[in-house]
C-alpha cells in the first residue's frame, strides 16, 4: 500500500516578488541618544563662540562701521566719509611716532622677557630644593597690580631722586633722563613689562619642559650628551608648540601696551614730546581728548592689521625655524647613520686577517672513505 504524501509547491525566488525584512521601530531612547552625541560637542564650544561674537566680534565690526563715519564722541554719529579717516590718520605724523614707540618697546621687551624667561624654566626644571616656593616666587611680580608697579619703577627711574641716577651720581657719573629722552624712556617702560611678565611666561615654559619625556633624556646622557646638547637638542624642539603660543601671546601684549607708559609719567600722555606715546595711547587721546571717534576707531582698526601682520611674521619665522631644525636634525642622524656603518666595516675588516690566519693553522678534515665489512662481518 502506497501513500502519496502532497507537499506544497515550493516559490522559486524568480518567480516572485521578494520579500523585504521589516525594521524594527526606533524608539524615542534611541533618538535622542543618537541626538546626543551629535549635538553634544557643539553645545559643549557654544559658549565660548557665543562671548566671543559678544565681546570680541561684534565690537570689531562695530568699530570698523565707526571708522567709516565722522563721530564725534558727544554729538554721536556723523556724515559718512569712507575710508577718509584711515588716510587721515595714516597722514599723521604723530601716528607714525607713536607707530615707533610702540615696536621698539615692544622689541626691548619681548626678546629679554622671553630669553630670561627660557632661561628661569629651564633652571627651575632642575632637581631643587622648595621647588614650590621658587615658583611662586617668579609669579609674585604678576599678582602685583600694574598701578603699584609703574609707582615702585617711577621712583626706580626717577630723573631728580630717583635710585639709579643717585647711584650713578655717587660714582661721578651724570644722571640718565628716563622720562625726557627717548630711547631711556623706553628701556625704563620694557623694564617694566619685563619684571612683570617674565615669570609667567617662565611658568608656562616650565609647564611644557615637564610634559618632555625623561626617558629621552636619559638615554641621551647615557650616550654621552651633556646638560647644554640635551637642552638644545632635546628640550627646545619639544616645547616648539609652546614657545609659539607665548611668542604670539607677548607680541599681541606688546603691541597693545597701555598702562606701563600712561602711569610712567601721568602728567602727559606718553611725555612732554612724546617720546614714549605708543599707539593705543594715541588711541586713547584721539578718542577722549580730541573726541574724535571716527579717527580713533581708525588708529584702532590699523593697530589690529599690525598685530595680525606681526603674528604672521612670528609665526611663518617659528615654522621655517622647526623645518630648519628638523632638516638638521635629519642630516645629523644621517651622518651618524653613516659613521657607525664605516666603523662596523673597519671592524670586519681588522677581524677578517685573524680568521684567515685560524684558518691556516687548523687543519680541515677532508672526505671520510666508506668503510667494506669484511667476512666475518666487521669493518675496515
Amino acid at each position: 500500500m502506497t501513500s502519496t504524501l502532497n507537499r506544497p509547491p515550493v516559490e522559486s525566488s524568480s518567480s516572485g516578488p521578494s520579500r523585504t525584512p521589516h525594521k524594527a521601530p526606533v524608539s524615542m531612547k534611541h533618538r535622542l541618544s543618537a541626538l546626543d552625541v551629535k549635538a553634544s560637542p557643539y553645545l559643549y564650544i557654544a559658549p565660548f563662540f557665543i562671548l566671543f561674537a559678544i565681546v570680541g566680534l561684534f565690537p570689531l565690526v562695530y568699530t570698523f562701521f565707526v571708522s567709516l563715519y565722522d563721530w564725534h564722541t558727544l554729538e554721536g554719529q556723523g556724515q559718512f566719509v569712507g575710508l577718509s579717516n584711515f588716510t587721515a590718520v595714516l597722514a599723521d605724523h604723530f601716528f607714525w611716532n607713536s607707530l615707533f614707540n610702540t615696536v621698539s618697546i615692544f622689541l626691548l621687551s619681548t626678546i629679554p622677557q622671553l630669553l630670561v624667561a627660557v632661561v628661569i624654566a629651564a633652571v627651575l626644571d632642575q632637581n631643587l630644593r622648595a621647588k614650590t616656593f621658587w615658583r611662586m616666587s617668579i609669579l609674585l611680580p604678576y599678582v602685583v597690580t600694574p598701578v603699584a608697579v609703574a609707582m615702585i619703577f617711577s621712583n626706580v627711574f626717577g630723573e631728580n631722586y630717583g635710585l639709579i641716577n643717585n647711584i650713578l651720581e655717587s660714582f661721578g657719573i651724570d644722571g640718565v633722563g628716563w622720562q625726557n629722552d627717548t630711547l631711556p624712556s623706553h628701556i625704563a617702560i620694557a623694564t617694566m613689562v619685563n619684571w612683570r611678565w617674565t615669570g609667567y611666561n617662565a611658568l608656562i615654559l616650565l609647564a611644557a619642559m615637564q610634559s618632555v619625556p625623561r626617558d629621552i633624556h636619559e638615554s641621551a646622557a647615557l650616550d654621552g650628551a651633556g646638560a647644554t646638547r640635551r637642552f638644545f637638542s632635546i628640550t627646545l624642539p619639544s616645547i616648539r608648540p609652546t614657545m609659539i603660543f607665548v611668542i604670539i601671546t607677548a607680541t599681541i601684549g606688546g603691541l597693545q601696551i597701555f598702562t606701563e607708559p600712561r602711569l610712567f609719567d601721568p602728567v602727559t600722555a606718553g611725555g612732554s614730546q612724546r617720546q614714549f606715546q605708543t599707539t593705543v595711547l594715541y588711541l586713547w587721546e584721539m578718542a577722549f581728548f580730541r573726541q574724535n571717534f571716527g579717527k580713533a576707531s581708525a588708529i584702532a582698526w590699523l593697530l589690529f592689521l599690525l598685530i595680525v601682520i606681526f603674528g604672521l611674521i612670528n609665526f611663518l619665522l617659528s615654522r621655517s625655524i622647526a623645518t630648519a631644525e628638523g632638516r638638521g636634525a635629519k642630516a645629523r642622524s644621517q651622518r651618524r647613520l653613516l659613521k657607525l656603518r664605516q666603523r662596523e666595516a673597519q671592524e670586519s675588516m681588522r677581524a677578517r686577517p685573524a680568521a684567515s690566519v685560524l684558518a691556516e693553522t687548523v687543519p680541515v678534515p677532508g672526505p671520510t672513505e666508506p668503510t667494506e665489512p669484511n667476512a666475518e662481518g666487521s669493518t675496515r
